[in-house]
């Protein structure tokens, strides 16, 4: 009956109201990353050669709704949205719990604001399932116990429990999921991660992770696993400043990054660098260094998709630095997307300056917008 009614909601959605708004290093093969989407035609590269720097830069973000549109909490998408896509084509919109009052409310509103793309966006949530889970929350989805729970059904219950995930929310149109958490709970006095964890040992949440980003994108769901480089040892919320982690990068090869191989060669689309600082490889966080972006994550993890920045509204980006410079940091560190900038219109100014003034080649901005680009078309999300 939910899914009927979803689906006449989306059909009608046009003629919605306005808005009113660890031990040795072990012996592994390094993944290869998948191949790029390219079809005969290469579309990616059509549609890239045709558009605008401002359009290419905007793509690269993904903004809460209200961050466009100016409106207080927005519950509808009408004019202003329509207004606001038209002037800044963000590469995609986050809904928080907030937004969310119902399940017709959610499909017209997403419905709306796909069909006012001129390039269809990533429509995403944060429904791990357990402790955060927006949609269960809000929409009337399963609800699940904290992911540490099930280390014992291991792979098996994480993919079941992800295939579940992902019908419910690609009901409503939702289709990235910011998900898997891939650390590692090492570290007991760790709450704001804790039972977000699938395990506190590395090889049981590769595998858990690994399932999981399968069952997601196997179901229609863009997967993010999250946080790179690790956020299971730290003490700290990077919600509220700096969080550290005193591994050493064979410790982390060793243990933190086992989940994060193991959802690279499962596929996954997207990996969130988290604001975490490990004084042993970088002084900033993962989220602006070019060391643990580039070097390792893309290099030496061999992952090819899209790295998306935790939102960069977080105390550890917004009390340290500006819009400005977070955005140029995490673009030049080798971030494809920024998530939730704490001012949307300084960042995307200042990454456009950046290239007008040539401290950020326009080939840079390119390489993350054809990866972004090439994931929309592979997983139907332009259509």
């Amino acid at each position: 009956m939910l899914c009927e009614l979803v689906i006449k909601l989306a059909a009608l959605a046009a003629s919605a109201s306005v808005c009113a708004s660890c031990a040795a290093v072990p012996d592994r093969e390094i993944p290869v990353p998948d191949e790029p989407y390219i079809s005969e035609t290469d579309e990616a590269g059509e549609m890239l050669e045709a558009m605008t720097l401002h359009e290419k830069i905007c793509q690269m973000f993904i903004v809460r709704p209200e961050s466009i549109t100016g409106v207080d909490t927005a519950v509808q998408a009408g004019e202003a949205t329509k207004a606001a896509l038209e002037k800044y084509p963000v590469g995609g919109i986050i809904y928080g719990a907030d937004n969310l009052t119902g399940a017709e409310q959610a499909a017209a509103m997403i419905a709306n604001t796909v069909s006012y793309s001129k390039i269809q966006p990533f429509i995403s949530v944060d429904e791990e399932g357990g402790l955060v889970a927006r949609a269960a929350q809000k929409l009337g989805t399963t609800k699940f116990e904290p992911m540490y729970r099930y280390r014992d059904g291991g792979a098996a219950k994480a993919s079941e429990i992800y295939e579940t995930i992902a019908g419910d929310i690609k009901q409503f149109g939702f289709n990235l999921d910011y998900a898997p958490v891939a650390d590692v709970w090492t570290n007991p006095e760790n709450t704001v991660i804790g039972e977000r964890a699938f395990s506190d040992d590395p090889d049981e949440a590769a595998a858990m992770v690994g399932a999981a980003v399968a069952a997601l994108q196997d179901n229609g769901v863009c997967a993010a696993v999250k946080h790179f480089p690790g956020h299971g040892n730290t003490q700290g919320d990077s919600h509220e400043g700096f969080v550290y982690s005193d591994r050493t990068l064979d410790e982390l090869r060793a243990c933190e990054f086992l989940p994060f191989k193991a959802g690279i060669d499962a596929g996954t689309d997207f990996v969130m660098a988290g604001h975490i600082i490990i004084p042993d490889i970088d002084s900033a966080p993962a989220s602006l260094s070019h060391t643990l972006i580039t070097d390792i994550l893309k290099g030496e993890l061999g992952f090819g998709g899209i790295v998306i920045t935790d939102g960069m509204e977080m105390g550890a980006i917004a009390d340290n630095y500006s819009s400005a410079d977070a955005a140029v940091l995490a673009v030049k560190a080798g971030c494809d997307m920024i998530l939730e900038p704490a001012d949307f219109y300084e960042a995307a100014d200042a990454l456009t300056a950046a290239v007008e003034s040539g401290g950020i080649g326009e080939e840079r901005i390119d390489e993350s917008v054809r990866k972004i680009l090439e994931c929309k078309l592979r997983r139907g999300i332009i259509n």
